[in-house]
């Protein structure tokens, strides 16, 4: 069914977007929560008069919406997060997490208008801010590991480092003792040789 959208909603239109869906989706809660109205040719009519009317507000809304999104021109946000060795993430890094990074800059935006692929592990990503139909903004968003779960990686690197060199050094002294025990191996004895007797002496005939 067609909706006349009454409000932005991230992800399907905005205000005054003539969208289509589902019967029940329309029904049971874009109707009742006031988010939309059924687009009949009547409430086509009167949205196209209304938009007609508004032509300047809207110029102005959308006015206002680039000059916002002007504040995040050539801005990139880092988000730490506390990770495991494997830089997967305790929680995931979202919409949440890049509003607060970009309120600690300076620029208050509503996390109900930003949309980006949940951060599960450390890597880059991208943040998109629904400022207007026409004018969206993407912010690259990398994630890194926190100083916790560096400090944490480090340890863990020391760690296994350490019992590397304690194991060559203990192969390294098995190997010297095994050589010193075959240097140490004596020799076959030889068997004394048999001692001549002495030559009778033959008596000179006088």
């Amino acid at each position: 069914m067609e909706i006349i959208l009454k409000e932005d909603i991230i992800g399907l239109g905005y205000k005054n977007d003539i969208v289509n869906v589902k019967s029940g989706y329309g029904r049971n809660y874009l109707i009742p929560k006031g988010k939309g109205v059924i687009a009949s040719p009547s409430a086509k009519k009167i949205l196209a008069e209304n938009l007609k009317q508004q032509a300047h507000k809207l110029a102005a809304i959308k006015a206002e919406a680039e000059k916002r999104g002007e504040q995040l021109k050539d801005v990139a946000l880092t988000i730490p997060a506390k990770v495991s060795a494997t830089g997967t993430t305790y929680g995931s890094v979202g919409a949440a997490q890049v509003a607060e990074a970009l309120k600690a800059m300076g620029i208050e935006i509503d996390r109900k208008i930003i949309t980006m692929h949940e951060a599960k592990k450390v890597g880059d990503y991208v943040a998109t801010v629904h400022f207007h139909k026409e004018v969206e903004v993407e912010v690259p968003v990398k994630v890194v590991p926190d100083e916790e779960s560096q400090a944490a990686a480090q340890a863990e690197a020391e760690a296994k480092a350490e019992q590397k060199r304690a194991d060559e050094a203990r192969e390294a002294a098995l190997k010297a003792e095994a050589e010193g025990e075959t240097a140490e191996e004596p020799a076959a004895e030889e068997a004394p040789a048999a001692e001549e007797a002495p030559a009778e002496e033959t008596p000179v005939a006088e």
